[in-house]
């Protein structure tokens, strides 16, 4: 499409009429009447961004031009550099490139200098412009496609739509633009509940397949010594001494939802439908926080941060789900000392039924309906507060049939002790971890775990911090606050004067 030539004019958007009379031409000529539509959407596509592009060019160039008028008139109001010395000369035509969503443009303005000073530019305060070339839409497309996938792909769709205005070395690092949510997160006030609603913490962690340097020291020491030996295929999975542990926490709201134990376990045979299941309790006001640099201590802190905030006189229930880890459950134990709160730590139900379904096939064959009856049998008194009683009469079993070492091992892994799910179930409590392992698989396995993928620590960790600032819900106004928080890192005072050139 060759653009009209713009004849001397005022009308600063002259080159913008220019190109959309142009492509108006264009397309109540004969040759688009024989497009097809997929080959219209191509080339509006193009020749839209570069419309936009251009009135943008425009925009920017008007700035300039009023600029240089006001200090080729009056000259305006002496300016002064961040060290608090006045630049009395001014220049025009100091220029510098912005790489926008739309492509890339000039931006002209002023500068303000001084013998032995560098150059102030008013207009890139009131512009916010950035350090770098590239301006806060164009990063924020880039957060918003890397937290989708690879930075391949992020690449490829920032590509798609706005052309080439980024490499990938410079996409990964726009990435890195979580340096502000743990302010962010203190500025918000959560939203306001009744006593009578429990307060749920859920914890649990994931590993993420890492570069060598990323990897923290004892698992690059032994990733270094597995080198050195000689082993054959790797079975299905399995990534020795190549993941750090990321620690994924969850907190959120939750109505009372009172249930009975064959609202959880149905009986052998299934339901009659006389009875139905009552619902569980659902999740309300969910928030996450997700780590691979700071440590567990650290990331259940910010959990315990973020439900002190929801309930600062420990007037509600508070309900802490775990998996069972001995570490995790130090950890809170910790936390809950320190800050002199009260809470009622369950294990996560479906990892006790993980571990009565193999002792149930320890002494059923597996698939059978005596396998799934006796399961069905122990769960239920496990859910009705008999998990001593359970354990106990599993015990007895192996004992009476003599069930060989590796069979009675499954019976034995059953720890059924402080399981009080019948507290839990008539209070209406969740008992188990179903949300924050879906926080696990939405914030690390989709975007971090692709097959080959290994990622650098800065990146990986920028990306669980912003995938959860999207899972949140957070994303649009922790970016105004990050906008905010950049423009005043850059421009730190309220007077006009800008980078050094």
């Amino acid at each position: 499409m060759k653009p009209y030539d713009a004849h001397a004019t005022t009308d600063p958007f002259a080159r913008s009429v220019s190109a959309f009379e142009t492509l108006r031409c264009t397309l109540s000529g004969s040759d688009a009447s024989a497009w097809t539509h997929a080959e219209l959407e191509e080339r509006l596509d193009v020749a839209g961004r570069e419309l936009l592009r251009q009135l943008l060019q425009d925009h920017l160039d008007l700035r300039a031009s009023l600029e240089e008028e006001e200090v080729r008139g009056s000259g305006g109001p002496p300016v002064t550099g961040p060290e608090g010395q006045v630049r009395p000369w001014r220049e025009t035509g100091h220029s510098r490139w912005l790489a926008s969503v739309f492509g890339l443009v000039r931006v002209t303005r002023v500068a303000h200098r001084g013998r032995g000073l560098g150059n102030v530019h008013p207009a890139d305060v009131a512009l916010s412009l950035p350090a770098g070339r590239h301006s806060m839409g164009l990063r924020r497309l880039a957060v918003t496609e890397a937290v989708r996938g690879s930075f391949d792909q992020a690449h490829d769709a920032v590509e798609r739509r706005c052309g080439k205005v980024l490499g990938k070395r410079r996409l990964e690092e726009l990435v890195v633009a979580a340096v502000d949510v743990d302010d962010f997160y203190r500025t918000r006030i959560p939203v306001p509940c009744s006593r009578e609603m429990p307060l749920v913490v859920q914890v649990d962690g994931k590993g993420v397949v890492m570069r060598p340097e990323a990897l923290r020291e004892a698992t690059r020491r032994a990733a270094t010594k597995a080198a050195t030996g000689h082993r054959g295929r790797l079975a299905p999975s399995e990534k020795p001494n190549l993941k750090r542990m990321a620690t994924v926490a969850f907190v959120f709201d939750t109505r009372p939802a009172p249930r009975r134990p064959h609202d959880v376990i149905h009986p052998p045979g299934g339901r009659s439908g006389e009875r139905p299941a009552r619902p569980e309790p659902k999740a309300e006001n969910k928030w996450c926080t997700a780590s691979l640099i700071r440590p567990p201590e650290q990331v259940i802190a910010d959990a315990f941060d973020q439900a002190e905030a929801r309930d600062p006189r420990h007037l509600r229930p508070w309900v802490v789900l775990v998996d069972g880890a001995r570490h995790q459950l130090d950890l809170i134990t910790a936390e809950t000392d320190r800050r002199g709160v009260t809470v009622h730590v369950l294990l996560d139900f479906v990892h006790v039924a993980e571990y009565v379904w193999a002792a149930a096939h320890a002494f059923h064959k597996p698939g059978t309906t005596e396998a799934e009856a006796w399961a069905a049998d122990h769960l239920t008194a496990i859910l009705a507060g008999h998990a001593a009683r359970t354990a106990h009469a599993m015990t007895a079993q192996a004992t009476r049939e003599r069930l060989s070492t590796a069979r009675r091992y499954a019976v034995d892994a059953c720890h059924l002790d402080q399981l009080r799910y019948d507290t839990a179930l008539a209070s209406g409590w969740p008992i188990a971890t179903g949300a924050v392992e879906g926080a696990c698989r939405h914030l690390i396995a989709d975007p971090l775990d692709n097959t080959g993928a290994r990622w650098g620590l800065p990146g990986a960790e920028a990306v669980l911090q912003l995938r959860a600032i999207v899972s949140n819900g957070d994303l649009d106004p922790y970016w105004r606050f990050h906008t905010a928080r950049e423009h005043k890192r850059l421009y730190p005072n309220q007077q006009n004067y800008a980078l050094t050139a």
